[in-house]
């Protein structure tokens, strides 16, 4: 996406969840918070590069699909109601995006980047730009290669096509609403579709009993199949961030994870960081690719 389109995307963005945050802000915060630079700046990022990385593999992804898949089957399928693919694409997605995102906390490798994402102690709307690029990818990676290589997804098909840049519009649109500073409750709807309410218990430091949940981007219930849902209807999150070491400016962020290993801690640096400053060991996340919310 170029950056004329993603400069009118992001004023569009901001004239909606700027006035709804104002008005049904969980926890007050301002616009021009701190790191709000650098997000602006991941914003842009993350709405180019990954782009420009991922035609290549998705390609390929294809390519081998169409090999594979029953030309009868892809046939079938394209010729679906747009609601019905659109529908059947954002699970098969949502399958993938689940798995990746968990990983992303269960693989030490991959939680150097996405430790970043979860370095922000307030959670607002533009906090869904805050990730690294590989992060990005490998995220991204994981929900649209099941879509390609099973033929629901395509770029040489008009379709097909179609179906799966709703599927990449959809997603990010809804991060940005998941990510929002927003009280708002929806009853029963919580259990059908992702909210605030949702993704902010994903980004609470409220110690291990409620960590590691929530992993889903938009339906809830691929959580509660997995084993990892977390939804209280009379709290919310006290304490959002990560208790791994993120650098504060734009490029350390972008530098500090292709360190190492040992500049991400290890179970006994945990447990000797919690007594050394002070607090109980309980109230640290448990170790999971090195102590991550």
């Amino acid at each position: 996406m170029s950056a004329a389109r993603l400069t009118s995307w992001l004023l569009l963005l901001g004239l909606i969840f700027v006035p709804l945050e104002r008005l049904f802000a969980l926890r007050p915060g301002r616009i021009f918070r701190a790191a709000f630079l650098t997000d602006l700046a991941y914003y842009f990022l993350n709405g180019i590069v990954p782009g420009l990385i991922l035609s290549v593999p998705l390609a390929g992804v294809a390519w081998v699909g169409r090999r594979v898949m029953p030309g009868t089957v892809t046939a079938a399928f394209a010729h679906w109601p747009l609601g019905g693919r659109l529908f059947a694409a954002l699970v098969v997605a949502e399958v993938g995006l689940y798995w990746g995102h968990r990983w992303s906390h269960e693989i030490p490798l991959l939680w150097r980047f996405h430790a970043i994402h979860h370095s922000p102690t307030h959670v607002d709307w533009l906090v869904n730009s805050r990730g690294h690029p590989v992060d990005f990818i490998f995220t991204r990676l994981c929900g649209l290669v099941p879509l390609y290589a099973l033929g629901m997804a395509t770029p040489l098909e008009g379709g097909a096509s179609s179906t799966a840049m709703l599927v990449m519009l959809l997603g990010p649109i809804w991060g940005f609403f998941i990510h929002a500073n927003l009280r708002w409750r929806l009853g029963p709807l919580e259990w059908l579709v992702a909210t605030p309410a949702f993704h902010h218990w994903h980004h609470t430091n409220d110690g291990p009993a409620v960590i590691d949940k929530n992993y889903a981007p938009m339906f809830p219930w691929m959580d509660r199949i997995f084993g990892t849902l977390y939804l209280p209807k009379d709290r919310q999150p006290a304490v959002y961030g990560t208790n791994t070491p993120v650098p504060s400016g734009l490029a350390g962020q972008l530098l500090e994870p292709f360190a190492g290993p040992s500049r991400y801690g290890s179970i006994d640096s945990t447990a000797s960081a919690a007594h050394s400053d002070g607090l109980p060991e309980d109230g640290r996340s448990k170790f999971k690719a090195s102590a991550n919310p």
